[in-house]
């Protein structure tokens, strides 16, 4: 799902959170598999005491407990006194505080366009050398990582400013286990098999897919995740790059190519449940439901980590539903690329202790003990993938650690009148049965309008 459609920015009041010391440590050090010789190490190399750090982010009620454990760790090992805020208002109150100088030690970002916005008006401090490296060298596809947090400065050169911290995986393909055993199948793993699948299903006289576009005044989002996942198995992650800056015009026949792979599988009567004609008018959070009639009504739906929130009551992920990584295409060797979103943790008042802070985020245990609770997912390599509280987290763990480029959801790296407009309503023309050439056009003539 898109983060602006996630995080209800158009809030009026800007309320936030209590600031409060960082939380209690849930987990006894030196106590279970967590990695503590990291906990050890970074507690013997750094001491805060006397000093407070603020951290104001996005995460209120029970994310806001989570995060404030785990920055209890970062507490316990160096002396600090931390202090987190929540807002739900955040992408509009951290500029307010910036413009005003009253900003915190450390500011989470849930989406790097606004950080390299704040970057580019010199609100933000560069990270060093060592936080650089410490991406490369323990995050899969490292660079890809450096890549997302790295921006622009003040004085024009580009500098990494902001840290991955909690990530979340889109290219995914649900389905139920139990369907695909009656019927034989198998869960593909390139994707030249997936439509062979697809087309063996539909040969079966049954429907592959169940998609929906209907989100309200959002309508059209989630064909955007489609798009810009068969952009990432069709082309480079530079020419992706290109593509969400507008560096290639949007009407670019690689572009083209890209919503027409989507309209492979979304504008076929017989591929997708109710026909082509339903995939805008169906609810999103209705479309999955078509896996568990009886009999289906479909058999995949490709949607991110979070739908299971829309499965019928009940449904156990990992008996009644199950998921697979939408794979590559096997012939044009551009490896396993994943699509999704998360957070990333900037300085925007420096202090030695912000500067620690950062440096911890780098460590196995500052993503372990948020892992063994509930809701993160991490690239880092080097932490115990047992520690993950369920199978379910595990296995989107192992897709973010298989992945050879990870890309941050584009539309939300364009801009907002056409990451969050003249997209979302192109690929509702586009189902309805526009051309993809001329979706594209008019979707770069709305770009073109906005410079």
């Amino acid at each position: 799902m898109k983060n602006r459609f996630l995080a209800g920015v158009a809030a009026i009041a800007l309320t936030a959170g209590t600031a409060h010391a960082a939380g209690h440590m849930q987990f006894t050090p030196g106590e279970g598999d967590f990695n503590w010789d990291s906990f050890n190490a970074f507690a013997d190399s750094h001491d805060f005491s006397g000093e407070q750090v603020t951290v104001f982010g996005p995460w209120i009620g029970p994310d806001q407990a989570l995060v404030e454990s785990v920055l209890a760790y970062f507490a316990e090992a160096t002396g600090a006194d931390v202090r987190y805020t929540g807002s739900d208002s955040f992408e509009q109150q951290i500029v307010v505080d910036t413009e005003a100088g009253s900003a915190p030690n450390v500011a989470v970002f849930p989406q790097p366009g606004l950080a390299s916005d704040l970057a580019r008006r010199g609100f933000l401090t560069p990270l060093g050398d060592d936080d650089a490296a410490a991406l490369r060298d323990n995050y899969a596809a490292g660079q890809s990582w450096v890549d997302l947090g790295t921006y622009a400065g003040a004085d024009g050169e580009p500098h990494l400013y902001a840290f991955p911290y909690k990530a979340d995986v889109k290219s995914l393909v649900w389905y139920s286990p139990e369907n695909f055993e009656d019927a034989g199948y198998e869960v593909p793993e390139t994707m030249e098999e997936l439509k062979e699948l697809t087309d063996q299903i539909v040969a079966d006289g049954e429907t592959p897919w169940c998609i929906g576009l209907g989100s309200g005044g959002a309508t059209g989002w989630p064909a955007t995740d489609w798009v810009e996942d068969m952009m990432l198995r069709t082309q480079t992650p530079e020419v992706y790059d290109q593509w969400t800056t507008n560096e290639i015009p949007f009407n670019d026949e690689r572009v083209v190519e890209a919503i027409e792979e989507f309209g492979y599988f979304a504008r076929n009567d017989d591929y997708v449940a109710g026909g082509a004609g339903a995939v805008a008018s169906t609810d999103f959070r209705d479309s999955p439901k078509g896996l568990f009639a009886s009999p289906p009504q479909c058999y995949m739906h490709r949607q991110a980590s979070f739908i299971p929130s829309f499965f019928p009551e009940g449904t156990e992920v990992g008996l009644d539903a199950d998921f697979f990584y939408f794979p590559a295409y096997e012939g044009k060797d551009l490896g396993k690329p994943v699509l999704g979103a998360g957070t990333l943790f900037a300085i925007t008042k420096d202090s030695p202790a912000a500067q620690g802070l950062i440096d911890f985020l780098a460590t196995p245990i500052a993503h372990e003990v948020w892992m063994a609770q509930s809701g993160f997912l991490t690239p880092h390599t080097g932490v115990n993938p047992a520690i993950y509280a369920n199978d379910t987290q595990r296995q989107m763990g192992e897709i973010l650690t298989n992945a050879t480029t990870f890309r941050f959801d584009g539309s939300d790296l364009m801009p907002g009148g056409v990451g969050a407009g003249s997209f979302w309503t192109g690929m509702v023309d586009y189902t309805g049965g526009k051309s993809a050439e001329e979706v594209a056009s008019e979707i770069q003539q709305s770009w073109d309008g906005l410079k």
